[in-house]
């Protein structure tokens, strides 16, 4: 497995590099069969240490984790126990489903925008009503049943998930609402 161990504005030694390898690596193989590689990224915030770790699994699904400390071996140590709690229910979730996925996940190419807030309140009407870019880049989207989109969506920790559905072949979206629930659109 690789890492890449990275700090934002602040030194990683050794140490903690070696610290970070030694127990997200027994973490991770404990659940995982075949992880590719895993980023982890430590910034300040304020007073604390903030811990991201992403790890890239093999089927084609991450998982995330972020947490803090005012100790930053205390923000790593947090992130691998939710890293660890985040795993262990992925795998059961994997030992319960119906079929288990024997190739990786197929990802199609799909452009991707960010678009300008429109706070004009003293405006009665635009000038246009072409929204502005103000970001254009490239996003994958993955070929995922149904279980499986709800389940990379909770590990990913996003709010919404487009993806191209095995059974139809067709763009679906899941989405978690405001009750808690999951909810699915399927065109």
């Amino acid at each position: 497995m690789q890492y890449h161990i990275t700090g934002k504005q602040i030194d990683i030694g050794a140490a903690l590099q070696t610290h970070v390898q030694g127990e997200l690596s027994s973490v991770v193989e404990k659940y995982a069969q075949r992880p590719t590689d895993a980023q982890v990224v430590f910034s300040r915030s304020g007073h604390e240490y903030v811990c991201e770790t992403t790890v890239h699994l093999s089927t084609g699904l991450n998982a995330q984790a972020r947490a803090h400390d005012v100790e930053i071996y205390a923000a790593f140590d947090s992130c691998c126990e939710k890293m660890d709690k985040q795993l262990r229910r992925y795998k059961r979730r994997l030992k319960n489903h119906h079929r288990e996925r024997s190739e990786p996940v197929e990802l199609y190419d799909a452009p991707s925008y960010i678009l300008a807030s429109e706070n004009r309140a003293d405006e009665a009407e635009p000038e246009t009503l072409q929204p502005i870019i103000v970001a254009e880049m490239e996003t994958r989207i993955q070929r995922l049943s149904v279980g499986e989109a709800v389940m990379q969506m909770e590990l990913a920790g996003a709010p919404v998930l487009v993806f191209r559905n095995e059974g139809k072949d067709v763009l679906n979206v899941v989405y978690r609402r405001d009750d808690g629930n999951i909810g699915w659109i399927d065109p």
